[in-house]
């Protein structure tokens, strides 16, 4: 596994991270800089491969100097090993580049987890979410600034600028399809859309309302994945058909779409009631085999993925501010990053399998980490074992400790979301009182509301007025969707100027009261009882 060079100095020792090296084995490392073109020409006092494992120990031991690192690297090494000054690290670092390390991510990252692995699926299909996250902090440095700029608050800029990472998870185990980061300023929308290539037709979607752009929507069923995502408050999509489950049809972009909206309310042990109001979107249209209230529940597990960037944000770097101080070393850094973090994953998953019935959720990453720094200073598990390999040694020394550690099962718990910050932006968002520190749920209640049809309206108000004219304007022609401009001349009004202008206002006030659907700019229609599905049963 290690190569020796002549003078009885192994330049090659150095290059593990100790168990995980099983996960990230020299041959796969060699392939990917062969790949890059990042491997060097002649042997040096520290080869390539070495420089990739020591920038994934930078990660492990995110807490100590580049010297302190490649001692931990060296710690119990019984051969001679070279002992390079930190210029002759950093030098290392930028001889390897960023290519390798987002390769080895790359062969890394996907599913996890087995299709028979508790808490991963939901039916047939793969429960995959995506979010940003944009709290972490580089070093402020002219180089770092150039690529991501300042971050702005309302007291002036922030002390440190922000890298946006924007992750798409397998919510079942937290593990990493795909990643993309960079400035803050390009959105995660548009980050979302360099993720949307990876989705597959045995997965659903989970997203929360910034990602329900038509767009979005129609690049994401093209993948032929299934979405579940949150709509904005503001989006009125029109009501095409009633489902007896309380939830409706509609069309939205081209896409034939199910809207569930739903009143949830969670009790805690205090008596205290906590809800708010749900509108998602799904391409999932039976009810009979997709309830709504099924997923409504379904939705909650978006917030997997919160769990991710807390192991990587607050685990993982104990919210410390990255090392680079150039986007070159940033680039190198979060490749290396993501990549221990699904290395982590990886092995979570593993040990957790050898448990028939055990979920994913209850292996705890703090003690996988801990464990993954043991093996490097102690060279556990630096080499691979020959012959049969047995359920321990499947397992190993990480996964035992995972095992041994287990967290109980999940609880159903709510809190504030504040920031302990009295100048932060956050300080307002407990607006409904929430507890402060996290308090047992022990009910949750799922309403679903159907819509409001214009049955249920003011039948004195109908037929009164231009409310009336345009009624039965759409309804000699069928009911189809027609422009402001053909409105404006079945009422005799000039098609162009302010009567027109004042005929559009008019209109979108009545789309936003829910009397009018607009099917497009300026285009409008009106949804009659006897056109709709009524719902059944109580």
């Amino acid at each position: 596994m290690a190569q020796s060079v002549t003078g009885g100095t192994d330049v090659f020792a150095p290059g593990h991270i100790g168990e995980l090296t099983q996960v990230i084995p020299p041959e796969l490392v060699d392939a990917v800089l062969d790949e890059t073109g990042a491997r060097e020409r002649r042997l040096r006092s520290l080869p390539s491969r070495v420089g990739v494992y020591f920038v994934l120990a930078l990660g492990l031991f995110g807490h100590l100097g580049t010297g302190l690192v490649w001692g931990k690297l060296v710690a119990g090494m019984n051969v001679m090993v070279p002992r390079p000054s930190e210029k002759a690290l950093r030098d290392l670092r930028r001889r390897v580049g960023v290519a390798p390390l987002k390769r080895l991510f790359d062969v890394l990252a996907g599913p996890l987890a087995q299709p028979s692995t508790p808490g991963v699926r939901y039916r047939r299909w793969r429960t995959v979410a995506f979010d940003g996250c944009g709290s972490l902090n580089v070093p402020d440095h002219e180089r770092n600034r150039s690529w991501l700029g300042r971050t702005e608050r309302r007291h002036g800029p922030a002390g440190y600028p922000r890298l946006m990472l924007m992750t798409l998870c397998e919510t079942g185990t937290r593990g990493l399809i795909a990643a993309v980061f960079g400035p803050a300023t390009k959105g995660e929308t548009d980050y979302a859309h360099d993720l949307v290539s990876h989705l597959t037709s045995d997965m659903l979607l989970l997203a929360d309302r910034a990602f329900d752009s038509n767009e979005l929507l129609a690049d994401i069923a093209a993948q032929g994945a299934q979405f579940l995502i949150r709509a904005t408050s503001t989006r009125r999509p029109p009501v095409l058909a009633l489902l007896p489950d309380g939830s409706y049809m509609t069309r939205i972009g081209g896409l034939s779409l199910r809207v569930i909206e739903a009143e949830i309310h969670s009790r805690t042990a205090d008596g205290s009631d906590f809800g708010g109001t749900y509108r998602l979107l799904t391409t999932l249209s039976d009810h009979r085999s997709d309830p709504a209230d099924h997923l409504m529940r379904l939705y909650h597990e978006r917030w997997e993925i919160e769990i991710t960037y807390l192991a990587l944000r607050h685990t993982l770097l104990k919210g410390r501010v990255l090392r680079s101080k150039d986007p070159v070393g940033l680039n190198q850094e979060m490749w290396g990053l993501l990549t221990l973090y699904q290395a982590l994953r990886s092995v979570m998953v593993t040990a957790v399998e050898a448990v028939p019935g055990c979920d994913p959720d209850r292996a705890g990453f703090t003690v996988a980490l801990e464990a993954a720094r043991d093996t490097v200073v102690c060279l556990v598990g630096t080499t691979s074992v020959s012959g049969p390999s047995s359920r321990s040694d499947l397992v190993g020394h990480i996964g035992t400790r995972v095992l041994h550690a287990l967290l109980p099962g999940r609880r159903m718990r709510l809190s504030a979301r504040i920031v302990k910050c009295g100048t932060s932006r956050y300080n307002i968002w407990n607006r409904d009182g929430r507890p402060r520190d996290s308090t047992p749920i022990i009910a949750i209640e799922i309403t679903v509301h159907p819509p409001v049809l214009p049955s249920t309206q003011d039948r004195s108000q109908v037929l009164s007025g231009r409310w009336g004219r345009v009624c039965q304007i759409l309804a000699a022609n069928s009911n189809q969707a027609m422009h402001a401009r053909d409105i404006a001349q079945h009422l005799g009004l000039a098609t162009s100027g302010l009567p027109l202008s004042r005929l559009n206002a008019q209109l979108c006030y009545w789309a936003r009261n829910g009397r009018l659907i607009r099917t497009a700019p300026s285009t409008y229609k009106i949804t009659f009882p006897d056109a709709l599905t009524p719902p059944t049963g109580p």
